[in-house]
This record gives C-alpha cells, structure tokens and sequence, in this order.
C-alpha cells in the first residue's frame, strides 16, 4: 500500500505543479536521468533509460518510461514482422522498478539534471501530457525512435534544443551497426544473424546525437553538455551522478574481433571441398556427399535471400531496406536445388538452364564485391563477401565443368 501511496498522490501535486507558475513551481522539482545498464535477455542487452521527477526533499516520484510494449495488443506479432511496432510511455514507481533492475543484476545510475524551474515545469508538462492514453502510444523503430530517442528529444525539448546543438556535431565514426555488434556479441549467432539483415542504413556514420540511440552513449555524451547557469556562465548538464545499484551483469564495451580472414578461410576451404567432391563424383560416397552438401547450401543462401528480399520489400524495417547481401544470399540458389540433388547419379548431367544460373548467382556475387568501388554502397559485409564468394566460384565452377564434360 505505502508504495503505491506516490502514484495516488503524485497526480495532485502534479496537476498544482503544472497551475502555478513555472518560477514558483519548478523549485520543488528535481530532474534525473535514469539510465540501466545491459541485461542477461536479448532484448535488454541495449540498456534501458528513463526520466525521474521528485519532489524536493526525497517527497513522491515519478518514473517516465518510453519502453513499453505489450504482448496482448491486437496483431502485435504480424506488426512486429512488418516493422509496424506500437511502444507507448507508461509511468511507474521508481523504488519498484529499481527492485526489478537490481534482482536481474542490472547497473543503475541517476544523473541529477542542472534545468531551471521553468524548464524543469516544462518537462513534466510535456511528460503528463504524453503519458495521456490518447497520446502515449508513437512509432517504434530501432534506432532512431526507441525509448532512449525519446528521452534524448524529451529533456532536449525542455532545455530548448541545448542537448542536440552540442552533440550533432561531434561523432567517433561509429554506426549503428558498430554498435549494434558491439552490444549483442554475447550472442554470436543471432549477432551474425543481425549483421546480415542489416542492410546500408546501419553503416551511417553517427553523431553523438544519433548514437544516443543507446542508453549507455546517452548518458555519457549528456556529461559533456553544458547549460547556463542564469549569471552569465555556464555549468554541466549534469549536476550529480550516482551509481544506484552495481551490476552483475558484464558491459559489452569492447566490438567483436575482425572476422574477415578467418572467414575467407573458411570460405575457401568449402570450395576446395565442393571441388574435390566433384573431381571424385565417381565414388558413391564423394557424388552423394556433393549432392547434399551443395543442396543444402543452395538452400540456406536462398531462403536467406528470400529473407532479405521480404524484410525490403514487404516491412517497415528500413534499416533491412536495400542490403547488398542480397547478392550473396541470393534467391535464385533456391532453382538450382534440383540439379545438386542429381549429382546423386553416376550418369549426373546438368542443364543448360542450371548452368546459366549458376553463373549468374556466381556473376552477382561478384558485383557485390566490385561495386565497392562506387560511393554509394556503403555497407559493411565484408564478412558475408569473404566467406561466400569462394562457395558461389566454386558451385558455379562444378556446374559448367559438368556441363562441359557432357557435352564432350
């Protein structure tokens, strides 16, 4: 009962508040950003973050979080895959939210912010007024309105643009990708997944303002900013920073190590294998070793493809829109399946049709290496260019050696 009392009572005192006069007001307001460090799920491995209202002196309290979604919503899972994602800002008790972060081990620091009392009137006034049923609900998108976007936008708005006047500029040429790698390395697989499905959206280079798309960079750029203090110099932005709650929980700071070479490695080593299997095709076990080995591939490159073909074409997801990995998972590998599966044969003979095509998915994933010579594609695949233009070579290689040898 006695957590739930601020939650009664914060709604009177905020409506007096937003009454009064923002100078007469604003003085028993205290500002804080709340930022929450990574957790052991996928999806809280970007941290979360939060706008904190109290009153002065330890009174009620108010926790303002955009990262909400809900489960139950009608059509969530097909708006999901079609990138039409609905988060809304809900408002909560921060003593009770703060309990949750620490038993899921998770770090928590409160930066008491340096606003006015008008700005700090400002704030709650937006925030009340957003957290409206009619107004809480807005557009998700990862990475350029996620719920730390729109804490940035919220103090940016009360303070008067300040925020992204100081942090539009300055840029440690990372991406979204960069740091979107950089967060998910825990989970190598679904990392390597997420590197695919990026298309060159993700490869922008970002100012600290577009990197305040992650909790964590928000809350160290906002350190650097500073504001006036109302006698003709200026202060921090941040007034006081506390670390709430230690972590048990590991920071994922440091990026994956460069696969670029171990992965044409690998690459290289599975075309000499589908070579070979195709040189010894007169051996039972050799001819149906190629025959599932490049069937299986052709499958994997091709429903991959077909991934990324309806991720551009038929979603929302913009960050997925125009990926040049579709030149390398390419759907057309899914025509040749039928032709790697008749390598099982000792007579196996290869179409003129399976062979066009297997030059062709050969000859495209070629130009995704050769139109990185053009300004315009931007996007980081060198991993994905690496380790499959020698299995394209190579299947394209056995193709016409076989359709040759036929037509001797």
């Amino acid at each position: 009962m006695f957590v739930l009392l601020p939650l009664i009572a914060f709604p009177l005192f905020a409506q007096q508040t937003l009454d009064a006069e923002p100078t007469d007001a604003g003085k028993d307001l205290e500002v804080s950003l709340i930022t929450i460090g990574p957790g052991e799920e996928v999806w809280e491995r970007f941290g979360h973050n939060a706008i904190l209202i109290r009153m002065h002196g330890g009174g009620f309290a108010r926790l303002y979080n955009y990262g909400m979604f809900d489960f139950d919503q009608e059509n969530f899972w097909s708006n999901f895959a079609r990138g039409i994602m609905l988060y809304r800002i809900a408002v909560s008790d921060p003593v009770r939210d703060f309990e949750y972060y620490r038993e899921e081990g998770r770090w928590i620091v409160q930066q008491d912010l340096n606003l006015t009392p008008a700005q700090r009137v400002a704030l709650l006034r937006y925030l009340e007024w957003n957290a409206r049923p009619e107004n809480a609900q807005y557009r998700y998108e990862y990475f350029t309105a996620n719920c730390s976007t729109r804490v940035r936008d919220a103090l940016d708005r009360a303070l008067g643009g300040v925020i992204k006047a100081q942090t539009v500029a300055p840029s440690r040429g990372f991406t979204f990708r960069m740091d979107t790698l950089r967060l998910m390395r825990p989970e190598p697989l679904l990392m390597l997944g997420m590197d695919a499905g990026l298309g060159p959206f993700a490869d922008q280079r970002l100012s600290y303002w577009d990197e305040s798309f992650v909790p964590m960079e928000f809350m160290r750029h906002v350190r650097e900013v500073h504001v006036t203090d109302g006698a003709g110099g200026t202060q921090p932005l941040v007034a006081r920073e506390t670390r709430l709650v230690e972590a048990r929980v590991p920071d994922a700071d440091d990026f994956p190590p460069e696969w670029t070479w171990p992965a044409l490695g690998i690459g290289v080593a599975l075309g000499l294998v589908l070579l070979a299997l195709a040189r010894a095709h007169r051996r039972p076990a050799a001819r149906t070793l190629l025959a599932i080995l490049a069937a299986a591939i052709s499958l994997m490159l091709g429903l991959g493809g077909v991934l990324l073909l309806v991720l551009w074409l038929g979603t929302e997801h913009i960050s997925a829109w125009r990926n040049e990995n579709l030149l390398l998972l390419d759907p057309l590998c899914l025509l040749l399946i039928p032709a790697w599966l008749g390598a099982r044969r000792a007579h196996w003979q290869v179409s003129r049709f399976a062979t066009a095509i297997g030059a062709l998915v050969a000859l495209l994933a070629g130009l995704a290496l050769f139109v990185k010579v053009f300004p315009g594609f931007v996007q980081d695949n060198r991993l994905w260019l690496a380790s499959l233009l020698p299995v394209h070579a190579a299947l394209a290689f056995v193709l016409l050696q076989r359709r040759a040898h036929a037509g001797a």
